[in-house]
Parts: C-alpha cells; structure tokens; sequence
C-alpha cells in the first residue's frame, strides 16, 4: 500500500489512501472487537465449516488444518493477529510512502536521464535512498505493535499481561508478576531494536554498493 500511494494509477493511489486514513483513524481496540466479532458471527457453524482446498478448515471455532478435531487457531488469535496485522500495515505504508516522497526529484529525472526503466529506478536509485529514511521510524513502529499486543486481552485471548494477572490473583504476588511482566517486554523491545539496528546497517551497505 506504501508503494500504491506514489503510484501513477489515481484509483490505485486513491484505493489505498482511502484503506490507510480508515484503518489509522478507527482505534485499534475497536478493530480488534470489530474483527473478532465478524470471525465469531458471520464464519460458518462449526458443524459445517468452510473448506480451503481440503486441507484448511474455518469456522466460528477458529482455522484449523487436517481433521477438524486437529490443532486449530482459535476465533481469538485470529482476531488479534488480522486486527493488529491491519493496523500496523497502515501504519507502515504512510512511512513508506513518506520515505520514497523524501527522495529529491532530481535523482529520479537523473534516472529517467540515463534511460533506466521503472524498475531498475526503483530498485537501485529510490529505495536505497529512502530505506534511510523509513527505517528509524520503522522501527518505532515496530516497538508499538509489541506493547500494542496487550490489547489482545479485549477480544478474550490470553496474552502476557493477562496471564500475568491470573498469576497475580492466584499467588498475590504483585511485585514479582509486574516485574515479570516489564522484563518480557524490555525482552522483546530490545531484540525488535537490534533486529532493526542490523537493517539499518544492511541498509547502508546496500547504499554504499547502489553508489
């Protein structure tokens, strides 16, 4: 969709324009809900359920492979992985758009100059460029998407934070279960951020062999 918003097609552009300014002004927890409730509602009963291909099965119990008393994804996690999939591609296709916007004009009429087609402009002038720009906030939005995952607890999944209050209520150990609680995702922060430091630095090498 990032790519779609500079695009030269109007209705492309203005299609994922449209999907971007919907998905990122509708809070997300009303996503998650909306999801889980078309998923809990409209799927097919479970006794009847819709068949992908013969091998995937998908119903108001969930998504599940083989027989249908195999391993299943349940209504839950399906809610939170769609909803949270949606919003943060929204997210991401405005950095991307914002980034491939950032690079000079100049650079693409040099381009078209020297009679490189679409492609090879796109590849090895505009995105070596604005991989510089997109990545940093890339990044950021990477971290929310982690700390945004404790919504799942809206939609009935049992997710840390709310594992971690079950475990709260059952020992009364308040302190430990917090503590516990900030360590993951410190965790889990820390190794998004050095996942997109090592990107980063892909990145200028790429750059540096564009050049």
């Amino acid at each position: 969709r990032g790519l779609g918003r500079v695009g030269r097609n109007a209705l492309l552009r203005g299609l994922c324009r449209a999907c971007v300014e919907a998905v990122r002004n509708v809070p997300l927890l009303l996503q998650l809900l909306t999801w889980y409730l078309l998923l809990t509602e409209f799927l097919p009963a479970v006794d009847a359920p819709a068949s992908l291909a013969g091998l995937l099965f998908l119903s108001k119990a969930g998504l599940a492979w083989g027989a249908q008393d195999g391993p299943a994804l349940s209504p839950e996690y399906l809610a939170v992985v769609l909803g949270l999939s949606v919003y943060t591609a929204a997210y991401v296709a405005e950095i991307v758009r914002a980034g491939i916007a950032a690079v000079p004009a100049g650079q693409l009429e040099a381009a078209a100059a020297l009679g490189l087609p679409a492609r090879r402009t796109l590849r090895l002038v505009v995105l070596p460029q604005a991989l510089r720009l997109i990545l940093p906030p890339l990044a950021s939005q990477y971290l929310n998407l982690t700390k945004n995952s404790s919504l799942a607890v809206a939609v009935g999944y049992p997710e840390l934070v709310s594992v971690a209050n079950t475990s709260l209520n059952q020992s009364g150990r308040a302190v430990e279960c917090i503590a516990v609680i900030m360590a993951v995702y410190l965790l889990l922060s820390l190794l998004t951020a050095g996942l997109m430091r090592w990107a980063e630095h892909r990145a200028g090498g790429w750059w540096a062999g564009a050049r």
